[in-house]
């Protein structure tokens, strides 16, 4: 009866528990392996690719042992809902890559915009363009992923009303980035 009971409890919990946590990983590692496709690691993301399909053959299998069982494909589903969103929220951590921002501005705001991006370690680079009833400035401003709510806030806090878009750049040579950190030891 032991036996019984303890067959039971990993067919109908444990099996059902290591297919959600199979997926979750499995997913995760597919949507950053996606993200790093397109930025060009090419290195990184078939090595991920690889984990991905391995988990994936190895959760499918313990599916199709237990067909019956109907809790193995909830924890599929609900695995790969999870998974989406953890690899989602692990890539937004990771923060790679750098974007570019494009801020449309008048004349007024233009120095106040350019010299606090200068004073926070940012390059900026100025051009003149012509909009629908007047003249404008477009500011163009290339920054890594982690610097986006900092380059966002100097941007809402010179004029909250203010045209912008950013972009992510595939890939930058050279240019003004702000130093990284690095930690010293005493």
């Amino acid at each position: 009866m032991d036996i019984f009971i303890s067959n039971d409890l990993f067919e109908w919990v444990v099996i059902p528990i290591l297919i959600f946590t199979s997926r979750i990983i499995d997913v995760s590692l597919g949507t950053l392996r996606i993200i790093f496709i397109s930025r060009g690691k090419k290195y990184l993301a078939p090595l991920l690719g690889f984990f991905e399909v391995l988990i994936w053959l190895v959760v499918i299998s313990n599916i199709m042992q237990n067909a019956t069982n109907y809790l193995c494909y909830v924890a599929y589903a609900g695995g790969f809902a999870i998974g989406n969103y953890v690899g989602m929220i692990i890539e937004e951590k990771l923060a790679l890559g750098t974007l570019a921002a494009r801020v449309f501005i008048v004349e007024e705001k233009m120095d106040m915009l350019r010299n606090r991006l200068f004073e926070e370690g940012f390059g900026v680079t100025i051009v003149k363009g012509m909009g629908k009833v007047s003249e404008t400035n477009i500011l163009f401003c290339i920054f890594r992923r982690k610097e986006l709510n900092k380059v966002v806030d100097i941007i809402e806090h010179t004029d909250s009303n203010m045209f912008y878009s950013i972009e992510e750049m595939k890939y930058v040579n050279r240019g003004i980035f702000v130093p990284r950190l690095t930690s010293k030891k005493l």
